[in-house]
């Protein structure tokens, strides 16, 4: 198969990195791609809301699927955009129509979504600018800490958590009146505030079948102790020690088949995959928000836990036939961990020489906010810089391969957390010993 795969970032490293393991894979394209994808395929100067510009070249390359990473062009419409085209009725898409993409794009519609269909999620309001004043009263009314979200797409830097009322009303006013984020906060979600153990499930579905990916815990804090800014992810690791096969029972039930039953009853078309956000609550799951793609840096953990074909998988989903494909999962554990410019998720500096090593045991390095300079020189271009994932067969060999070969990496003010993982070790977790199985 000739696959465009669209995207620029550390998830699309690591899916064009799975992708050309396949021997279904013909000829990969990554659109705008980075340095590291550039190792694996062929990067193409396109932008992912450069309808026209992909929709052409989808034609004269002859693809046969296409398989859209970042959430921007399907809350855009793309999926909807290139079926539209002539010729185009049959492509292989992996990625949601424009409302299924809603599920991402406006908070406010995911929430009723999920009340809609009985989902467990924490109590909430939405406020406009102008109902600041009745924004404000409510806020007098709930417990704290309160959660405040930019309605619309703020990538993944919308969320406060609001420790203390001053705070709160401070906030709402800088999101709603002062545009914090921009037409994101045009509309802000107030949020009971959850308290338990955060992670992520990922599903892949066709719109009527589904499977459950390998779950993961993310970091987004920028600081050690999860103290600091939200980021979009300092690292991440998987399996998950603390869902266990009765609490991932509870996921399916309560949270993943109402989900796609909702999307089916409800005319949503979808096909591709659906990042779940949750709160582990004394062993009850409840939904902290939903993504319409694979999250970051979390995919870099659990696509090498992938054993089965993953471009099978992929085609099963555009074509509708994921119920008859069988997902195998490897029984290693994966961490991850993000090294960043100094000053993300804040101001920051680009342009300096990023040194990597020559090889990495038990490793494998994707690159995020890196590009080349004029002489070919690899130089941090963004925030997230490089994702390093170790495997191992339990998460203390997993974290010691991902910063043995961080310590071989180094550009000027790079930064990292130096904690990832470590609170599940304080935990007791060490080994899951699990045995590779067939979902």
């Amino acid at each position: 198969m000739n696959i465009l795969l669209l995207g620029s970032g550390g998830r699309e490293h690591a899916f064009a990195w799975k992708i050309t393991q396949s021997p279904r894979c013909n000829q990969l394209f990554v659109a705008p791609g980075n340095p590291g994808t550039a190792e694996v395929a062929i990067n193409i100067p396109l932008g992912v809301t450069d309808f026209l510009g992909i929709y052409k070249f989808i034609q004269t390359q002859g693809i046969d699927l296409v398989v859209i990473g970042p959430e921007e062009p399907l809350v855009k419409g793309l999926v909807d955009y290139l079926h539209a085209q002539p010729g185009m009725e049959y492509l292989l898409i992996v990625g949601p129509s424009q409302p299924g993409a809603t599920l991402e794009g406006s908070k406010d519609f995911s929430k009723k979504f999920m009340l809609r269909n009985s989902i467990p999620t924490a109590a909430y309001a939405t406020f406009q600018a102008n109902q600041l004043v009745e924004g404000l009263a409510y806020l007098e009314q709930q417990s704290l800490p309160i959660v405040l979200k930019a309605d619309g797409l703020a990538a993944g830097k919308g969320v406060l958590i609001c420790e203390n009322l001053e705070e709160a009303k401070s906030s709402l006013k800088e999101m709603l009146v002062d545009a914090k984020f921009g037409e994101a906060s045009s509309k802000v979600v107030i949020e009971e505030f959850l308290t338990g153990i955060e992670l992520s499930v990922f599903v892949a579905t066709d719109g009527v079948s589904y499977k459950i990916l390998p779950e993961a815990k993310d970091y987004k804090r920028i600081g050690e102790g999860d103290t600091g800014l939200n980021t979009g992810g300092m690292g991440a690791v998987s399996p998950v020690p603390f869902a266990d096969a009765a609490f991932l029972s509870k996921v399916e039930e309560c949270i993943v088949k109402p989900t796609i039953k909702g999307l089916e009853k409800e005319g949503i078309p979808y096909k591709g995959f659906l990042f779940i956000g949750l709160m582990n609550k004394d062993g009850e799951p409840y939904v902290i928000e939903y993504n319409v793609r694979m999250g970051d840096p979390e995919t870099e953990a659990v696509l090498p836990r992938i054993e089965s074909d993953f471009v099978d998988l992929l085609t099963a989903i555009a074509g509708g036939t994921l119920a008859s494909y069988t997902i195998q999962l490897s029984p290693k554990t994966c961490a991850t961990v993000v090294m960043v410019s100094g000053g993300y998720p804040e101001g920051y500096e680009k342009g300096f020489s990023i040194f990597l090593p020559e090889k990495s045991i038990g490793s494998v390095l994707f690159h995020s906010g890196t590009a080349r300079s004029e002489s070919g020189m690899l130089t941090n271009s963004g925030g997230r810089v490089l994702a390093v994932t170790g495997m191992g067969a339990n998460l203390e060999e997993a974290l010691a391969a991902a910063y043995g070969t961080i310590e071989k990496v180094s550009w000027k003010k790079a930064y990292f957390r130096r904690d990832i993982g470590q609170d599940i070790l304080r935990l007791g977790f060490k080994s899951l010993n699990l045995e590779a199985e067939a979902l």
